[in-house]
């Protein structure tokens, strides 16, 4: 039997609530280990603050990487943030939206106006097929929707999240009524249309410096696409209104949730395309605090990881010995990545990163000659390197150097003479994120293999992790898109 749990700011933010539901504070869920360690948990966040990187999104974030089913998930709370991510998906819905509010009468009843809906049922009977395909597309338990006529024509303006302290007394009761009505129904997430044609959208910036793929890469690319039937054009964030026009898309920039990659992968994923990388993909691996919990709770060997809160800096010390590596969630490429050496430096450093998250990771220092990255997709690897560090340096690119950043060397081998506790622990991590295209990096310490992180946009740069298959790594690549297509 799944146990139900909701999530809130403080105890007493629902001092109404149903007597038969549990209330727990985000700071436990987020820091007690007891919860972390339950299963067949149904979460629903109430927190009022879910701004990426604050409290709630971390207890959506967590949620998922615990295995526990959340209401709502990170993609959801991540597309609310942005009008111009939602107001895509409502498009569609706006012509019924008119066509119910048309036979109002004319007058006041033209005025804009708002509606809750609470778990998908609307407060106003009229509107309730409009408030169900809402939910459906953005399932979250309490939404504002806003109406208002433009160019003639009644639309919906904005929707937002909406917190219990926001609600009147009568609301807070409809809203414990929908809630226990929403319990005893299934969890389902929408689906999109199968696509039909062969044509692939490369999302590439040739100005960015430290892109995933070089302009060799990218031209091998399209050259291998070309043997499997599937035409191939280079775009760039401009192009994001065009992007129904292709069946696929393949993401050669470096994603980040705040930004146009992970707006185009999740339009991509609404469209019915193949994508690479996909949206969840994108959430999941982005933000280490995730990933390190996933691994966690899967078993998989990491460095000893702490998560901190500004207030726990002093507890980190007896967790972990100095140096101590500190990470920003969504850092890429060794950025927001820091070593700390004493008091001092730590609190300087969390200090700074604490402005842009409400938790910061803390690894202990793991120091070797160079990092394994083992390349992955849909469950195959496909491509083993050494990536060795910067020379006098503790990570493989070094951003200190004056001018530009310096990396390593690298060392590219067969997948077959890579250590086999390397392959396979690389792969049961990527397993845990999907069937796309990863890239995990891993320390061996002796016999000791950890992870370090999971990539959901791996570097495939020509001259480096194509040194052993050459052009056979692109084709590979084209194929499982071929074959996802014909899916």
């Amino acid at each position: 039997m799944s146990e139900y749990l909701l999530i809130t700011d403080k105890e007493n933010d629902w001092p109404d609530a149903p007597t038969s539901l549990t209330i727990v504070t985000a700071k436990s869920y987020l820091t007690n280990p007891d919860w972390s360690k339950r299963s067949n948990l149904r979460v629903v966040n109430l927190c009022k603050s879910q701004r990426y990187l604050g409290v709630g999104y971390y207890t959506s974030l967590l949620s998922e990487a615990r295995g526990h089913r959340v209401i709502p998930n990170v993609r959801t709370i991540q597309d609310l943030s942005h009008k111009a991510i939602y107001s895509l998906d409502t498009e569609n819905l706006n012509k019924r939206v008119h066509r119910i509010l048309s036979r109002r009468k004319s007058g006041v009843d033209t005025q804009p106006f708002k509606i809750n809906v609470y778990f998908g049922q609307s407060e106003l009977a009229n509107l309730q097929l409009v408030a169900r395909d809402v939910f459906e597309i953005f399932p979250a338990p309490l939404l504002l929707i806003e109406f208002q006529i433009k160019k003639g024509d009644w639309r919906i303006d904005t929707i937002r999240p909406r917190h219990l302290s926001e609600l009147t007394e009568y609301e807070r009761t409809d809203f414990g009524k929908a809630l226990e009505q929403y319990l005893g129904k299934r969890w389902r997430r929408p689906k999109g249309p199968s696509a039909a044609r062969y044509d692939l959208a490369i999302l590439y910036d040739p100005k960015e410096k430290m892109s995933p793929s070089n302009r060799k890469a990218i031209n091998a690319l399209v050259k291998a696409a070309r043997k499997f039937s599937i035409e191939t054009e280079l775009i760039q964030k401009q192009d994001y209104g065009r992007l129904a026009e292709f069946d696929a898309l393949f993401i050669r920039e470096t994603t980040r949730i705040d930004h146009h990659t992970y707006r185009f992968a999740r339009k991509a994923a609404r469209e019915g395309m193949v994508v690479i990388d996909d949206p969840e993909s994108i959430l999941r691996c982005t933000n280490k605090i995730f990933l390190a919990e996933l691994l966690r709770t899967h078993r998989v060997a990491t460095p000893k990881s702490v998560v901190i809160r500004p207030n726990s800096l002093l507890e980190l010390e007896q967790e972990l010995p100095y140096p101590i590596v500190l990470k920003i969630p969504d850092g890429a490429f060794s950025l927001g990545v820091y070593k700390v050496e004493d008091r001092t430096e730590l609190r300087q450093t969390a200090k700074k990163l604490f402005r842009r998250s409400e938790l910061l990771l803390a690894q202990e220092f793991t120091p070797t000659e160079f990092d394994w990255r083992v390349g992955i997709l849909n469950r195959r690897v496909i491509y083993v390197c050494k990536y060795y560090m910067s020379a006098k340096h503790w990570q493989i690119v070094n951003h200190a150097v004056k001018g530009k950043s310096r990396e390593g060397g690298f060392e590219t081998l067969d997948v077959a003479a890579a250590p086999d506790a390397v392959v396979k622990t690389a792969l049961k991590a990527a397993n845990l994120i999907g069937d796309g295209l990863y890239g995990v990096d891993l320390k061996q310490i002796g016999q000791r293999v950890v992870v370090i992180e999971v990539n959901d946009n791996p570097n495939i740069d020509a001259g480096i992790e194509d040194a052993v298959l050459g052009p056979e790594l692109y084709e590979t690549i084209m194929a499982e898109f071929l074959r996802r297509l014909e899916l």
